[in-house]
């Protein structure tokens, strides 16, 4: 593939050069399963959230009018990058990595605020408001234009070791800093998105090779080498959370107990037992267990195959796309998208350790919400560039 998008990049410009102004409107399908995943987002989180609601706040409607008013601000940031030609997103490639970065120190500044014992986010108090944002989603939009950036203005760079080095020591530098909020999966998803895009633009499989050995061994060393023993007791528990289903395990064991008694057709829409205040935040990372429950097998393949025909979507648009940077571009948020998908159905199903993730466009949370659409944005902007009647896969 990489030989292919060289050629149409030549052909038409690299990162930051002129595009074809002829332009088309963006990819209609990507648009309606957003807007189909938002919706049912919209449902899910108002039933997910009733109970908690009602204990939290004394309203059972309060998630529901955040989650209604952050997917309204959401839609409007889609439409604006949208309208952004994307070739201009590689002159802010490496202020934006820089940012990102410099966020992510602020976490360990009095800037910097807790909750439910991590610290992942970075607030102001303005009276009785406090504003707050989640570097680790800022840091995944980032990790991308950067990627893009800087593989498609050289596409030699990927070919060589002297190349790849400067991407694997942003790669260690944001899980070092995600890591120790802690955030495993934010940390894991940046990781596989530089991984992801380096692998579409061509790295060789020895370097693949290298790289799966030290992140295996380094991977490794962080769950055994730590003083509280935190990760282990995360990945025993994973094993088996059964065994300290009053601990570690009490989400997941919970999660599975919504997740089977939704049998084949589920209990129906709002009739989950375990959103009642025995899953912790239902609304957010384990959501997907709640629609198991309230929809059953049948309603968890549907979501699931909403997913696959976006993930489509996202590489139709990065195989089609005029050249290198904003193909590589397309194919990390399409990873990224993706990632989040198999990796929280995967902590929700018990298939690997719990890590907090959202499910894109679904769970309740504004940071994510809206980063997820600024991506739409950019893909749809992207698709507005292709050729409808050309595929990179023509020579």
């Amino acid at each position: 593939m990489r030989t292919k998008v060289d050629k149409v990049n030549k052909k038409n410009g690299t990162a930051g050069g002129m595009i074809h102004k002829k332009t088309h409107a963006g990819d209609f399908w990507l648009l309606l399963l957003v807007m189909i995943l938002l919706t049912f987002g919209i449902i899910m989180v108002f039933s997910a959230s009733y109970y908690y609601s009602i204990s939290k706040t004394g309203q059972p409607y309060s998630y529901l009018i955040k989650d209604v008013v952050w997917v309204i601000i959401g839609i409007f940031c889609m439409v604006f990058a949208a309208t952004i030609p994307y070739n201009k997103y590689a002159k802010f490639a490496k202020p934006l990595m820089l940012l990102s970065l410099l966020l992510l120190g602020l976490v360990f500044t009095p800037l910097g605020v807790t909750r439910n014992l991590a610290t992942r986010w970075v607030g102001v108090s303005l009276g009785s408001h406090e504003f707050t944002i989640m570097p680790g989603e800022i840091a995944k939009i980032a990790a991308i234009i950067f990627t893009a950036w800087y593989l498609s203005e050289k596409p030699q760079r990927i070919r060589t070791l002297k190349g790849i080095l400067p991407l694997l020591g942003l790669a260690i530098c944001y899980f070092a800093m995600i890591i120790k909020q802690p955030n495993l999966s934010t940390a894991l998803t940046v990781v596989g998105i530089i991984m992801g895009i380096m692998f579409v633009a061509g790295i060789s499989w020895r370097y693949i090779g290298i790289m799966a050995v030290l992140g295996t061994i380094g991977t490794a060393a962080l769950i055994f080498i730590d003083k509280d023993g935190y990760r282990l007791k995360r990945v025993m528990s994973f094993k088996d959370p059964f065994q300290d289903k009053l601990g570690d395990g009490w989400q997941v064991v919970h999660s599975l107990f919504g997740l089977g008694s939704g049998g084949f057709l589920g209990l129906g829409l709002g009739k989950s037992i375990q959103k009642n205040l025995w899953l912790p935040e239902p609304q957010n990372d384990f959501i997907f267990a709640v629609i198991g429950e309230e929809l059953g097998f049948i309603g968890s393949i549907m979501l699931i195959a909403v997913y696959m025909l976006l993930i489509w979507r996202g590489a139709y648009i990065a195989i089609n796309a005029r050249d290198m940077f904003s193909s590589l571009m397309a194919s990390g948020i399409t990873i990224m998208i993706g990632l989040q998908v198999i990796m929280n159905i995967a902590v929700v199903t018990s298939s690997m350790p719990c890590t907090g993730i959202t499910l894109p466009f679904i769970s309740y949370g504004g940071n994510a919400l809206i980063m997820f659409m600024i991506s739409t944005g950019i893909l749809l902007n992207i698709s507005r560039y292709t050729n409808k009647n050309a595929s990179l896969n023509k020579e």
